[in-house]
Order: structure tokens, then C-alpha cells, then sequence
């Protein structure tokens, strides 16, 4: 599901909005934005929405760990234990297959590649809780004792499968308290159709032009200037236009 689709903006959205401000209370409001937020990476990843849930377990006990044995070795082996196993999932759903293919070639071995399907925005959840247990071992952020609101930090959908990466001490303050006003709507609105605009009537569009001169036999050097500013732009415009459009949630 992308931000652009109508099944976003006319169906999932509105839902979550209503669901979301029928409580004022935060512990609600977490909970309405994680379901939102699992259903959202789930239909695209309905199978590694538990990866997702269990990097974030994994870290809420580690630096549950960190906060009690705190300038101890305790919190160094619960740091440790965050970096191997958060890197090594990283490391075996996206170079895997690479490694295994070079041990192959090199030793003429016949060791089969598991082709694991890479998660969507494993990166970025991954270093995001990392930020947090790292954060917790220098003394630069407090424990979270919620795992609902440390999953709400790790999950939120505006910024789960593209970024940007958050610091959990960024976010911190917001998941024990927060207020919306009608002014924060009102801009996050305004910044998301600005977003929106981008992504349709700009990036969409330079995406057909550039298709366009894929498929064209001219060789031309006027050719090669068009195509290659029509694919920086397209480019620029993509990812400006989700950045807007994931503060703008954010900020609504």
C-alpha cells in the first residue's frame, strides 16, 4: 500500500483518523496507531510482520536489560546481543544469497541459496530500534517500559517501509505525551497534498517521459541531456514527494 493509492487515501486513511480521536486516551491511541500500522506493513508483507514484532521485542528487552544492569556488564552483553542479532538478520536477508553465491564460486561448492525474499524497510526498523538500545547504553535516552509504546515508536506507518530513520530519543516524550491541535492537522494536510502533487502530477508523469526515451532509438546528445535531467527529476520528485507526505501524516 503507498501513500498515492486510493485505497490509502479513501479507505485506510479516513478509518485510522476516525479510529484514532474516538479516545483522548494515549494508551488507545497507541494501540489504534500499531493495528493501523501492522495492517499497513502486512499488506504488502503479510508474512514478515512478525519479524517486524519480534526486532522490536527483541530490543525493548534488551534495553530493559541495559536500564537495570546499567554501567555494568550486564547492559554490555545486552548491547551485544542487539547488535548480533539485529545485524545478522539484516545480514542474512540481504547478503545472504551474495555470500553464498562467492563461497560457490570460489570453492566449487554446491551450497543452495536460500533466496530469501527481502522484508520491506528491514533497514530502517532495524537501526531504528538499534538507535534505541545504543542510545540507552550511552545514558542519552530513558528505558521504555511500555512495549506498546516502544512497538507504536518502531512501527508508526508514515515513515515504516521508506524512512526516515527515527532516533527514539526524538520521538520519546510523544509516546507518554501528546496533543493534536487543529493547527498541526491543518498543516500536516497542506503538507501532504503538497507531497501528493509531487508524487502524481510530477514523478508519475517524468516516469512515462522516461519510459518514453527508454523505448526511443535516438542517439542523440539533445536525447541523452532530456533523458538524463527527466530521470534526475523524476528521481527528486519521488522522494520529495513521500518525505511531504510522511511528515504530513506524522504531523496530522
Amino acid at each position: 500500500m503507498v501513500f498515492s493509492s486510493l485505497m490509502f487515501m479513501c479507505i485506510f486513511l479516513p478509518i485510522v483518523l476516525i479510529a484514532y480521536n474516538l479516545s483522548k486516551n494515549l494508551t488507545y491511541k497507541n494501540t489504534v496507531l500499531i493495528i493501523a500500522s501492522l495492517f499497513f506493513y502486512a499488506w504488502g508483507e503479510p508474512i514478515w510482520v512478525v519479524l517486524l514484532i519480534f526486532s522490536a521485542f527483541v530490543d525493548y528487552i534488551n534495553g530493559r536489560i541495559i536500564d537495570k544492569y546499567y554501567e555494568r556488564a550486564g547492559a554490555t552483553i545486552a548491547l551485544v546481543s542487539s547488535l548480533v542479532i539485529n545485524l545478522g538478520l539484516l545480514a542474512m536477508f540481504k547478503y545472504s544469497g551474495f555470500f553464498i553465491e562467492n563461497i560457490n564460486s570460489f570453492l566449487h561448492t554446491s551450497i543452495p541459496n536460500p533466496n530469501f525474499k527481502l522484508p520491506i524497510g528491514i533497514s530502517f526498523y532495524t537501526f531504528q530500534t538499534l538507535s534505541y538500545t545504543i542510545d540507552m547504553y550511552r545514558g542519552k535516552t530513558r528505558v521504555q517500559k511500555s512495549f506498546l509504546g516502544f512497538l507504536a515508536y518502531v512501527s508508526m506507518f508514515p515513515q515504516l517501509v521508506a524512512g526516515p530513520i527515527v532516533r527514539y530519543a526524538e520521538i520519546a516524550p510523544q509516546l507518554d505525551s501528546r496533543q493534536t491541535t487543529l493547527e498541526d492537522v491543518s498543516s500536516g494536510a497542506c503538507r501532504f497534498v503538497i507531497g501528493l502533487s509531487k508524487k502524481v502530477l510530477l514523478a508519475n508523469v517524468l516516469y512515462e517521459l522516461i519510459t518514453a526515451f527508454q523505448q526511443s532509438r535516438d542517439l542523440s546528445v539533445l536525447y541523452f541531456w532530456l533523458y538524463a535531467v527527466s530521470f534526475a527529476l523524476q528521481l527528486y520528485f519521488d522522494f520529495s514527494g513521500y518525505s511531504d507526505m510522511a511528515i504530513g501524516l506524522g504531523r496530522i
